[in-house]
C-alpha cells in the first residue's frame, strides 16, 4: 500500500540517477530485499514511477529496503531523508544511543525491551520495518566510548517514591536473570535463534529485566545487575542476528556494550565487540569488523583470561580473512591458536564463554581459509572440527558440514561435497537459523555449474523445503 505526498519525490528520481538504476531495476532489487527478510513483495517499475513522479510513499518495510538498494548500489549508507522519504520512518532512534550517564543508559535499555515487545504483539512489524536500516557506521560512537571509559565510576541507584515503595534489588534477581541467559544460550546453540524458547528473551528482558533496571540497588548489586543484563542483551541480539534481523541486532548489541560498561565488565565488554565484529564481517563491513575485534583486544590485554583472548583473535582473524588479508588472518589465528594452548581448566573463564573450545577454533579458522580460498587447509581444520559430538552445539555442527562441502567442492570432489551437503541440510532442516540456510543456499549457489548432475539435483531437491520463502 501506499499513501500521497505533495508533488514528485525529487530527491528519490536524482538519488536514482545518481546511482545509475532504473525504475525496473530499483522494483526487483526491493523485492529481492524483501524476499530475503520473508516478506512478499511485487512492486514494478510502474510502482517505482509513482513513488517518483506522484511522491505516493511505500508502507512497511519499503522505504527501508528502497534506501538499501539504492545504498548497496552507490557504496554507503542511504538514510531515507536522501531519498525523500523520511517521513515513512515509523520508528524512533531507540537503542542506538551510548549515554555517558547511567540513569541515561538505564532508559536507552529499557526503552528498546518495550519496543521489541510492541513489534512481537504486532507480528514482529516493527523490525520488519526497520529491514535494512543496519548501518555499521552506528557502532563507531559506542565502540570509541567504550575504549575511552571501560567502567562507570558508580552505578548505584535509590528511588525516593513516597507513593509506592521502590523495588530494592538483591543478589537472587541477579542470579534469576543469569539462569535464564544460560538456559538461552544452550536453546540457542542447539535450536537456533529462531526457537521459540531463545525467543522469550526479550521477554524476559522487558518482564524481569527492565523492572530491575529501574529499581533501587548498591553498587555492588549495580555491578551484578549491569552484567547479567549485559548478557542477555547480548544474547538478544545474537539470536536476532541468527534470523536474518540485523537492524534489531544492532540495537540490542550497542546497549549490552552500555550496559557491560556500566558493569565494570571489560571481557564482557569485549565479548560484545566481538559479537559486533561478527555482525559486521557478515554484512559485508570486513575492515570495520577487524578495528571492532581489535578494540575487544587491545581493551583486555592483561585482564581477560588466555581462552578469552583466544577468541578475541580468532573473531579479528575472521574480518581478516573476509577482507581477503591473508597475512594479518594467519597472523591472528596463530595468535588465538597460541593463546587457546595457554588456557588451562582450572581458569576463571567466563560463563558466557562455555562453548570456545578447540572445535570452535578449528571451525572458525576453516571459515577463514575458505574466504582466503585454501581448501586444503579448509580440509584440514573441518575434519578437526567435525572430529567430534556436537550434539549440543546443533547449528554449529551444520555450519561446519557446509564449509566441509565448498571444501571438497573447490578440491575438485563432487561426491564428497554433495555428501557433506546432504548432512548439512539435514541438520539445517531441524534447527531455526538464518544463517544456516544462508550457508546452505551458498552451497548451492556454488553447485550450480554442476546442475546437470544427478548428485547435485538430488541435494537442490532435499533443499527445497529449506530455502522456501514464507509468504
Amino acid at each position: 500500500m501506499s499513501r500521497e505526498q505533495r508533488g514528485p519525490n525529487e530527491k528519490l528520481g536524482t538519488v536514482l540517477a545518481l546511482a545509475g538504476i532504473s525504475n525496473a531495476g530499483l522494483a526487483r532489487r526491493v523485492n529481492d530485499l524483501g524476499a530475503q527478510r520473508g516478506l512478499t513483495l511485487r512492486y514494478d517499475k510502474t510502482s517505482v514511477a509513482r513513488w517518483v513522479s506522484k511522491g505516493m510513499v511505500p508502507q512497511g518495510a519499503a522505504p527501508h529496503l528502497i534506501a538499501a538498494a539504492i545504498g548497496a548500489k552507490l557504496g554507503r549508507p542511504v538514510p531515507l531523508h536522501e531519498i525523500g522519504l523520511a517521513d515513512a520512518d515509523p520508528a524512533p532512534e531507540v537503542g542506538l544511543a551510548f549515554p555517558r550517564d547511567v540513569s541515561e543508559a538505564v532508559r536507552s535499555a529499557t526503552d528498546l525491551y518495550r519496543l521489541d515487545l510492541a513489534g512481537r504483539r504486532a507480528g514482529g512489524g516493527i523490525w520488519q520495518s526497520l529491514a535494512g536500516s543496519f548501518a555499521v557506521s552506528a557502532y563507531a560512537t559506542p565502540a570509541s566510548r567504550w575504549l575511552i571509559t571501560p567502567a562507570d565510576s558508580s552505578v548505584a541507584r535509590s528511588l525516593d517514591l513516597t507513593d509506592l515503595p521502590p523495588l530494592k534489588v538483591g543478589h537472587s534477581d541477579v542470579a534469576k536473570l543469569r539462569e535464564a541467559a544460560e538456559d538461552a544460550r544452550r536453546w540457542d546453540s542447539k535450536y537456533g535463534g529462531g526457537d521459540w524458547r531463545s525467543s522469550m528473551v526479550p521477554e524476559c528482558l522487558r518482564v524481569d529485566a527492565a523492572p530491575l533496571l529501574l529499581g533501587s540497588y548498591s553498587d555492588e548489586v549495580g555491578r551484578a545487575l549491569f552484567g547479567a543484563t549485559a548478557e542477555l542483551t547480548r544474547l538478544a541480539g545474537w539470536m536476532a542476528f541468527d534470523t536474518g534481523q540485523q537492524e534489531a541486532a544492532q540495537r540490542y548489541y550497542i546497549q549490552a556494550l552500555r550496559l557491560a560498561r556500566a558493569a565494570a565488565d571489560v571481557p564482557l565488554g569485549g565479548y560484545v565487540l566481538a559479537s559486533m565484529s561478527l555482525q559486521a564481517t557478515y554484512r559485508g563491513f570486513a575492515d570495520e569488523g577487524v578495528d571492532l575485534a581489535q578494540a575487544a583486544v587491545e581493551r583486555n590485554r592483561g585482564l581477560a583470561t588466555a581462552r578469552t583472548m583466544s577468541f578475541f583473535r580468532l573473531v579479528e582473524a575472521r574480518a581478516h580473512a573476509k577482507a581477503g588479508d591473508g597475512h594479518p588472518a594467519e597472523g591472528a589465528l596463530k595468535a588465538a591458536e597460541a593463546w587457546l594452548e595457554r588456557s588451562r581448566d582450572g581458569d576463571s573463564d567466563p560463563s558466557w564463554l562455555g562453548f570456545y573450545s578447540y572445535d570452535r577454533f578449528a571451525a572458525d579458522a576453516a571459515e577463514c581459509y575458505r574466504d582466503l580460498k585454501a581448501p586444503r587447509q579448509v580440509r584440514r581444520f573441518t575434519e578437526q572440527a567435525l572430529s567430534r559430538p556436537t550434539e549440543e552445539f546443533v547449528r554449529s555442527h551444520g555450519l561446519r558440514l557446509v564449509v566441509s562441502a565448498v571444501a571438497e567442492l573447490e578440491s575438485g570432489n563432487l561426491d564428497a561435497a554433495c555428501a557433506a551437503g546432504t548432512r548439512a541440510v539435514e541438520v539445517a532442516g531441524r534447527i531455526s537459523s538464518a544463517r544456516t540456510t544462508e550457508y546452505v543456499r551458498d552451497l548451492l549457489h556454488r553447485l550450480e555449474p554442476y546442475g546437470d548432475e544427478p548428485r547435485v539435483a538430488e541435494l537442490r531437491e532435499r533443499a527445497r523445503p529449506l530455502l522456501v520463502t514464507p509468504a
